[in-house]
């Protein structure tokens, strides 16, 4: 998952909390852009891509995209 506000994240959390209270909850992310809304910190970070609030980070699969491949993208133009 690429972490940007942690709204999603805190979202799963909310449902995990629904089940139970777990002893703990480690958190990995592939793609850690900043710009965080909550107090959210992942554990583990494949890699850390500062980003401008215009840009998106693009995640592509090679089993579902035919490519493995991260992209910085700015307005639908891929830029790296």
């Amino acid at each position: 998952d690429v972490l940007y506000t942690g709204r999603t994240i805190r979202a799963a959390l909310d449902a995990i909390f629904e089940f139970g209270r777990p002893a703990r909850i480690r958190l990995a992310v592939m793609v850690d852009r900043g710009h965080r809304e909550l107090p959210i910190r992942p554990d583990f970070v494949g890699r850390n891509i500062p980003t401008s609030l215009g840009q998106e980070v693009s995640v592509r699969l090679k089993e579902q995209d035919g490519e493995d491949g991260v992209y910085l993208e700015e307005r639908g133009v891929a830029v790296g």
